[in-house]
């Protein structure tokens, strides 16, 4: 495993180039900076296709598996505005939150407010995620164990290219396993910092032991800021008052990552 580490503000940062990262967490009982903005491709609006090759009547003629995740919103959607075709805001919507956050958002005014669409489309979204998420839970066997920043990049892989920065949650239970899987902010052109009562919502609500956090870093640089590793020193406190462990804090880009891990 190829890594280097360096101590900062009694923080261990390790930055990984990849291999499996050997050492474990371990749980004890008991605001990020945003870099930059998405340029916008060309996208085929639901004019431009011919009938059979629309979203909805290829759902009805080949079945939903033959629909990207795109196309399955924007029957979801089923809707045109003044400002966006169909297939350009789904394309939009899951680029921004990518696929595997975005049926993960419970709250449906935040994802109207974060993505500019209408509440009642927002509350669509949120309302086929619960759907999804009550059926899985029925029907998993188990659940996803992290035990170590490579687990947590294996895991969050749909960050890798993100186009914001987004803030993740990887809530675990006593036996390192994930209960809940949050998307805690996403970020803007501008500077946004967050504060700890968003952060441990969800570990409160879900009677969580610890709880891994993680950001995308879109510039491609892997090394935590200053203002990663103050906030990080601070949620770790937070964490100790609530009883939630805070196990790492993991910066992720494309083909990287690096661990923030106290001492």
């Amino acid at each position: 495993m190829g890594g280097n580490s360096v101590k900062i503000r009694q923080i261990n940062i390790l930055v990984y180039t990849g291999g499996m990262q050997k050492v474990g967490y371990k749980i004890v009982d008991n605001a990020l900076f945003l870099d930059r903005s998405f340029s916008r491709d060309y996208i085929l609006t639901i004019h431009d296709l011919p009938n059979e090759e629309k979203p909805r009547q290829r759902l009805m003629s080949q079945g939903p598996e033959s629909l990207s995740m795109s196309e399955l919103m924007a029957v979801v959607l089923n809707t045109v505005s003044t400002k966006e075709d169909v297939l350009e805001l789904s394309n939009r919507i899951v680029k921004e939150y990518g696929e595997k956050t975005i049926l993960a958002e419970t709250d449906a005014e935040q994802l109207s407010k974060d993505l500019d669409i209408p509440i009642g489309k927002a509350c669509v979204i949120v309302a086929v995620g619960e759907i999804a998420r009550r059926y899985s839970d029925k029907n998993k066997s188990g659940f996803t164990t992290i035990r170590n920043a490579q687990d947590v990049y294996d895991y969050l892989q749909d960050m890798r290219n993100l186009p914001k920065e987004h803030l993740r949650g990887l809530f675990l239970n006593g036996h390192s396993r994930i209960i809940r899987d949050e998307v805690i902010s996403i970020g803007t052109v501008n500077s946004n910092i967050i504060h700890p009562r968003e952060v441990f919502r969800a570990g409160i609500e879900y009677n969580a032991a610890a709880v891994v956090l993680a950001h995308n870093h879109p510039s491609g640089e892997v090394t935590p800021s200053a203002e990663d590793i103050e906030i990080t020193k601070q949620l770790v406190q937070a964490g100790k008052i609530l009883g939630i462990t805070v196990l790492d804090h993991v910066i992720i880009t494309k083909d990287r990552f690096a661990s923030i891990i106290q001492n």
